[in-house]
């Protein structure tokens, strides 16, 4: 097949990147040229960024939805919460609304500085809780090192009778 000899000015840092790139793969340097404006001018190839495109919009519509959904489960909780705590909570009294409005202050500072520590740590706190009601015991070391609970006295007669 002839080849057309064309000299073209490119990038110095594309030449040091196209040299560096044919000694790796130990193929010349218009083998590689060659593929990449093959690709460049081929019909499909834009059919080809298009379709990776929409692949990555998908994707990130679903992201966005599961993000939308957690959002919408997160306000209707706290609306529940806020909900249930405010029929429960009896009223205060007249004389002792400002001692309330005090603690109430208070307690919401260590909320807020509390809430400030958690999130700098970056972890859930719904993850947390669940570790601490459900360790999983693969984690903890405590399979195979688990203790035997004490026979029972039915068990030892039985083990004594055999």
């Amino acid at each position: 097949m002839s080849r057309a000899r064309l000299n073209l000015f490119i990038e110095p840092d594309h030449a040091r990147r196209l040299d560096d790139l044919a000694a790796h793969r130990g193929v010349s340097k218009s083998s590689i040229v060659a593929a990449a404006l093959s690709a460049f001018l081929s019909p499909d190839a834009a059919d080809q960024r298009e379709a990776a495109l929409a692949r990555r919009l998908d994707r990130l519509s679903r992201q966005f939805d599961k993000l939308d959904r957690d959002q919408n489960i997160l306000i209707e909780t706290l609306a529940l919460y806020v909900r249930y705590f405010l029929t429960v909570s009896p009223p205060v009294a007249e004389a002792h609304q400002e001692a309330a409005r005090a603690q109430g202050k208070a307690r919401y500072a260590q909320f807020v500085d509390q809430l400030a520590r958690h999130l700098q740590r970056g972890r859930s706190l719904v993850r947390d809780v669940h570790e601490e009601l459900f360790p999983d015991p693969y984690v903890s070391g405590s399979i195979g090192s688990a203790q035997v609970p004490p026979a029972t006295t039915e068990e030892t007669t039985h083990e004594r009778q055999a």
